[in-house]
């Protein structure tokens, strides 16, 4: 079994977790392939018997790689999709940070989780991503996101207007200091801090959530991930954010944007014991009264 390990940076409060993991995987005999970053600073913790292998963008990944592990938060994890794109490598998050309602797999439950993995007892989730086209090339050979794509003022205080339309009708113009469109994955994201509704991973929809809006009467609505999703700005700047997941562009406001469902998927690892309804009650704390 090829498996890649990738984290973006950590601690020194995280190597014994790390090394734990690392180590209950090798007992495996599990042949590692390291992101190089995280191996430059793993080898000066950790004592490797031989050199493992290591991989700076999905194009060094090894064709036979069985799956990948992201150590650390969500965030973490978000960076991973752009090293899988459409490779369909399955992907695992353990939690080394905070929430983590993708790395859902705690640290106390790592070893666990190897063993389901190496026994075969897991389930494989197919997550949508959505696609973004523009008229000028940003977020070069990437362009999709796992969980939401973004706009929002930049240079200025005041708001901006975003135009938006769907297959080409005009939908709203939202007055506000960003907009934020959602996967059913990344509902439970900066969505819904937003005060977006939580949505199943398996529902065909977009959520289509402003940030700070001037009007009252506007909410987050749901659509369908057929429709095109397209948007102009306008602003008292000449400049705004676009974001994919935790990446970032500057954008002119005469850029034209339009989203839509990602041709491919990401296979996300689910260990039996756990489930998206396990997940957001232990996440959301859903039916805990601090009264009993």
């Amino acid at each position: 079994m090829i498996v890649a390990v990738y984290n973006r940076t950590f601690g020194k409060e995280d190597i014994p977790a790390i090394s734990k993991i690392l180590s209950a995987l090798q007992a495996h005999k599990i042949q590692l392939v390291f992101y190089k970053d995280f191996y430059n600073q793993l080898k000066e913790c950790f004592s490797f018997d031989e050199t493992p292998a290591f991989f700076t963008s999905r194009l060094d990944l090894p064709l036979q790689t069985d799956m990948l592990i992201s150590l650390g938060g969500d965030g973490t994890m978000l960076d991973t999709v752009s090293f899988i794109g459409d490779s369909n490598i399955p992907l695992i998050g353990i939690n080394l940070g905070r929430l983590g309602f993708l790395a859902a797999v705690s640290e106390n439950e790592a070893a666990d989780a190897i063993e389901s993995l190496v026994r075969g007892s897991y389930t494989i989730e197919k997550r949508s991503l959505l696609h973004l086209e523009s008229s000028m090339p940003i977020f070069k050979d990437a362009p999709f996101a796992l969980n939401e794509f973004t706009l929002h003022r930049k240079d200025s205080s005041s708001m901006i207007k975003i135009h938006t339309y769907l297959n080409g009708e005009f939908l709203n113009t939202y007055w506000a200091d960003g907009l934020i469109v959602a996967t059913p994955t990344g509902s439970t994201g900066y969505s819904l801090s937003c005060g977006g509704p939580v949505v199943f991973p398996q529902t065909s929809s977009f959520v289509i959530t402003p940030v700070a809006p001037h009007n009252l009467s506007t909410r987050p609505i749901i659509v369908p991930d057929d429709n095109v999703i397209s948007f102009e700005l306008e602003g008292r700047t000449d400049h705004f954010l676009c974001t994919l997941d935790s990446r970032t562009e500057t954008i002119p406001t005469s850029i034209q944007l339009a989203v839509k469902k990602e041709n491919f998927t990401i296979s996300l690892i689910r260990p039996d014991e756990h489930n998206f309804l396990k997940t957001i009650r232990q996440k959301l704390y859903w039916g805990i009264d601090r009264r009993n």
